[in-house]
């Protein structure tokens, strides 16, 4: 058997070195965006999601998924991602804008103290020295 592959299930599978790989973090879900290059060095890519489960005794595991996508289908997977994405924003444009402001805006430290800073403590029953 060549080096870098393993049988798995009965298959050949290629564990190509990374030509460039990017995660994205998105709540309980991690994807894997990576770059990869076949035996005649035409690059590929692999999208995988991965999300942390937990057995029946408790311990942790990451459940992935896999797509392996190849340059010939990158235009017709951009344009119907694309297209899903704007229908789906689209189809509901209420329920993204409640989504937006339901989400609590990052303050600054500053705009946190700023309420604090002008408490008279007499109002409150205690004297000022």
């Amino acid at each position: 058997m060549e080096e870098g592959t393993e049988k798995k299930e009965g298959f050949e599978r290629y564990d190509r070195e990374e030509i460039f790989s990017k995660a994205v973090r998105a709540g309980k879900r991690t994807y894997f965006f990576d770059v990869k290059a076949t035996r005649r060095n035409d690059y590929y890519l692999t999208l995988t999601e991965s999300k942390k489960r937990f057995n029946r005794e408790g311990q942790p595991f990451f459940e992935k998924h896999k797509i392996f996508l190849y340059k010939e289908d990158f235009d017709k997977f951009s344009d119907g991602l694309s297209e899903v994405i704007e229908f789906i924003k689209n189809a509901n444009p209420e329920i993204i804008e409640k989504e937006a402001v339901e989400k609590p805006s990052a303050k600054s430290d500053e705009e946190l103290t700023e309420n604090f800073t002008n408490v008279d403590f007499e109002d409150l029953g205690e004297k000022k020295d």
